[in-house]
Parts: C-alpha cells; sequence; structure tokens
C-alpha cells in the first residue's frame, strides 16, 4: 500500500520516470537515458506526423533537444514530450550506458 495526497491505494507505488540524458542521432531517432539508470533508443518518425511535432521534421531543429526538468523538450519548451511516453516507445539497449 502506499498514500498519495492522504488517500490510500492498493500495491506499490509506481516510480516516476524522468529523461537524464538524451542524444539525437542519425534518422530522427534519439538515444535516452532515464532516472532508472535504463537506455532506450526512439525511434521519432512516427511521432513526426503528429501536427504537434510536425516541426521536428527538419533535422536541424530536431537535434536541438534537450531536458527540461526531467522532460525533453525542443524549441525552447514549445514541444515536448513525456517520459513515459519515451519509455514505452523505447527499445533498450546497452548503447552508451
Amino acid at each position: 500500500m502506499h498514500i498519495v495526497n492522504g488517500i490510500a491505494y492498493a500495491g506499490e507505488a509506481a516510480p516516476v520516470i524522468k529523461v537524464s540524458g538524451v542524444r539525437p542521432l542519425e534518422d530522427h531517432r534519439l538515444w535516452v537515458r532515464f532516472n532508472t539508470g535504463e537506455v532506450r533508443i526512439v525511434d521519432f518518425k512516427p511521432l513526426l506526423e503528429e501536427p504537434a511535432f510536425a516541426a521536428l521534421r527538419d533535422e536541424k531543429k530536431f537535434r536541438e533537444v534537450y531536458i527540461d526538468y526531467g522532460v525533453t523538450v525542443w524549441l525552447d519548451g514549445e514541444i515536448d514530450i513525456a517520459p513515459e511516453t519515451l519509455y514505452e516507445q523505447g527499445v533498450a539497449t546497452e548503447l552508451g550506458a
């Protein structure tokens, strides 16, 4: 059991996933390290079809990725993506772990 804001929940609390490292790779992929110590490679190409990420089709803009409070962002915070999404869509790797 765990308690959040005075409410008791069954089971263990899920760990909060945050990005602790990010590097752009060729072909709109990202190398992402999480606060769990895990490293995943994320193929961002499918997301580029979404209007929210359309500006990142420009490879130069895509490569300007950075981390703000554990979240991967671009364009001074105009575009971001949840760490949980990157974790779920990423493929585990030992590359640079």
